[in-house]
């Protein structure tokens, strides 16, 4: 099996010398094009910027933005550098962006002005009052001493920080040479970002990914879509996430292809930049794309140039996943299933795979990718139809949680299976079927149920358009189960019809005891649902019957 060596950087480059006027990045409302050459070149300036500001190799630059032009030429940038561009959640508040800002050891971060109710300006001089009287460059800052630069995405000027014209023209004054000895030095094993995520305890952790694990997961999941250079993929999912940043850009870049953006999640900006661009592929989780399949314009657009994309991050009901492939064409979308800890694809249907397979599964182990399903409790491997923790060993393991062994050495073994907390069966024909994960799982009298399960069964009513399972704490039973349902649009259903399509078909202690209907869920900034919440919600509003 063939994998690449490249950098981001070579990546980039290859296209920009081979096929220099493809379009790479295209955002419609905005009327901004850049080809792979201008792009490339806008890279450099950028990367030659940085350096001008004091960034070195192994520095940390965060990003805190939403998918704004520049929010990929920084990513490029720092990655021609050998800097690790460090993505931030652009849900996070003071707090969350303290805590990263100390623990990643950040020497530079790049914010825009800021995200639907949070002021990113504000926040930073109210973390780093020192901004304000401090020459930029040469920021000391007490709480963070580490943090030499502000750099703000766009042309306003802020008290203490370069903003990115500034940076341009720094690069574009310096010479190439030193940009050139630098990228020569970068190895693809490198570490080039780093995400935060939760897992499963604890404060959030680095994941420290390298050239070679994003590139070649994108690499193959593009190649299981057959892209090819002509391919134009809508983007709708968040940039600092590994949807974002690795199974889209990394699989256009390796493939040559090109990215048509909307900067946020809006269903009628996604069906008219397919129409206008002619887009071959669309991504999203089921939410946006039942958004998108329930829009009142829907039929106004011409969606015929689909053929691809990939639903992840969620269950997806059998009927959406229809409905995706007939009225919006993507006869060929396929699902991907993984962590940010393992780049983050580990499994995926295939585009020849059945409706079925590919709704109810999340398919088979990726090329050069080991998978298996082992009992948490004795480390053994599961036959098939049996449930356990689903694992997997290969290029895409991550390099490891940044200054963080002992929880690295918990996530990958001995043996370098990289431990995924989810819990999956695989089926007879080799499928794998993610069934939950291990802490969502309800306990009541000393009965395991698993959310996913209950999910799957309500699926069924013609009622539903999406349902959430959760445990609810209770003193006789420890935990009851909760149902939270968001009916489909005109339709109405009371708690008594939920239980009682349940009663003879699940066993009485699955039935959901409380139902509660929502007009949406709470999510994440990447667009998942957000369990941890529900519980809350659900434990308040039972508590207060």
């Amino acid at each position: 099996m063939q994998f690449l060596n490249h950098t981001l950087g070579s990546m980039l480059e290859k296209w920009a010398n081979e096929t220099p006027e493809t379009d790479f990045m295209v955002y419609p409302d905005r009327g901004l094009r850049f080809s792979y050459a201008e792009f490339n070149q806008r890279v450099n300036d950028m990367a030659k910027g940085f350096i001008g500001i004091g960034v070195k190799p192994g520095d940390k630059v965060g990003i805190w933005a939403n998918n704004v032009p520049d929010w990929l030429t920084i990513m490029f940038a720092t990655a021609k550098i050998g800097a690790v561009l460090v993505t931030v959640n652009t849900n996070y508040k003071l707090a969350e962006l303290e805590y990263l800002i100390r623990n990643a050891d950040l020497q530079t971060i790049c914010i825009i002005d800021g995200y639907r109710d949070s002021d990113y300006v504000g926040m930073m001089f109210e973390l780093v009052p020192e901004l304000k009287n401090s020459e930029r460059g040469h920021l000391q800052s007490e709480k963070f001493p580490l943090l030499k630069n502000v750099v703000f995405i766009g042309p306003q000027k802020h008290r203490g920080m370069f903003n990115t014209p500034e940076l341009m023209l720094i690069g574009k004054h310096m010479d190439d040479a030193e940009l050139t000895s630098i990228s020569e030095k970068i190895d693809c094993h490198d570490v080039v970002n780093m995400q935060y995520t939760s897992g499963t305890t604890g404060f959030p952790k680095g994941v420290m990914l390298t050239h070679y694990n994003i590139l070649n997961n994108g690499y193959f999941v593009g190649e299981n879509m057959h892209y090819t250079n002509k391919d134009r993929l809508l983007v709708c999912v968040p940039l600092f996430h590994c949807f974002g940043c690795v199974l889209a850009l990394c699989a256009i870049v390796t493939h040559g292809a090109t990215m048509v953006f909307t900067e946020d999640f809006d269903p009628l900006r996604v069906l008219a930049g397919i129409q206008k661009e002619k887009c071959t592929a669309v991504y999203g989780v089921p939410t946006m794309f039942i958004a998108e399949l329930n829009h009142p314009m829907f039929d106004m657009f011409d969606l015929t140039s689909l053929r691809t994309g990939i639903m992840a991050g969620a269950l997806c009901p059998v009927e959406t996943m229809k409905e995706v492939m007939d009225r919006m064409h993507c006869k060929d979308i396929i699902i991907v299933y993984g962590l940010t800890e393992s780049s983050p694809g580990m499994t995926t249907t295939r585009v020849f795979d059945s409706p079925e397979i590919r709704a109810t599964t999340v398919g088979t182990n990726l090329p050069g990718v080991e998978v298996k399903v082992v009992n948490p409790e004795t480390g053994e491997e599961c036959n098939p139809g049996e449930q356990g923790e689903i694992c997997c060993r290969g290029y895409n393991v991550m390099k490891g949680y940044y200054k963080n062994p002992e929880a690295t050495a918990k996530a990958i073994d001995k043996d370098g299976w990289l431990h995924s907390g989810d819990l999956a069966v695989k089926t007879e024909d080799g499928f794998y079927k993610i069934t939950g994960r291990i802490k969502d799982m309800i306990i009541r009298g000393g009965e395991n149920i698993y959310p996913r399960e209950i999910e799957n069964f309500l699926f069924q009513m013609p009622q539903v358009e999406l349902v959430e399972v959760v445990g609810i704490p209770d003193e006789k039973y420890g935990e009851i189960v909760g149902a939270f349902i968001k009916t489909k649009a005109g339709a109405v259903i009371t708690q008594e019809e939920v239980q009682d399509f349940c009663r003879g078909k699940i066993a009485r202690y699955k039935i959901p005891k409380h139902v509660f209907f929502v007009d949406d869920f709470p999510k994440t900034a990447s667009g998942k649902i957000q369990k941890y919440k529900l519980r809350e919600m659900a434990y308040e509003m039972v508590s207060n019957t």
